[in-house]
């Protein structure tokens, strides 16, 4: 597991809590995995799945019923991430306030992390 013992990776709002819970119930899911790809104008993009089994590699958040899977590969990326539902009036869905990103692109889909960062994958 990567990142400082006693620490979640990833943490969730109350917000993103409660929509992972009911994508979870609605699908009878386990959870939700968050991850980083390569693609985009920036170089990198996030993933998001359902689970329903995960590996014991995984590192598993749990809040309010709601359950995000990092993958081993993913975790460096995503150590210290918020993951927030927000809603308006042109779109609602989730957003990652990630502080490992150093640059995105203008649509928001596509994301850099430092060259260091990426050196260690």
């Amino acid at each position: 597991m990567f990142g400082i013992p006693g620490k979640q990776a990833v943490t969730m709002t109350d917000r993103a809590a409660a929509q992972i819970a009911r994508l979870m119930e609605k699908g009878d899911h386990k959870g939700l995995r968050i991850g980083v790809k390569k693609g985009g104008c920036a170089g990198m993009e996030y993933t998001m799945d359902y689970v329903d089994e995960f590996d014991t590699h995984d590192e598993v958040v749990e809040q309010n019923g709601a359950r995000i899977i990092i993958a081993p590969m993913a975790q460096m990326f995503l150590f210290g991430t918020e993951v927030d539902y927000e809603t308006s009036l042109l779109e609602s869905g989730f957003k990652f306030r990630n502080p490992n990103v150093v640059d995105a692109c203008g649509c928001g889909e596509s994301i850099k992390f430092d060259e260091n960062l990426s050196a260690k994958q």
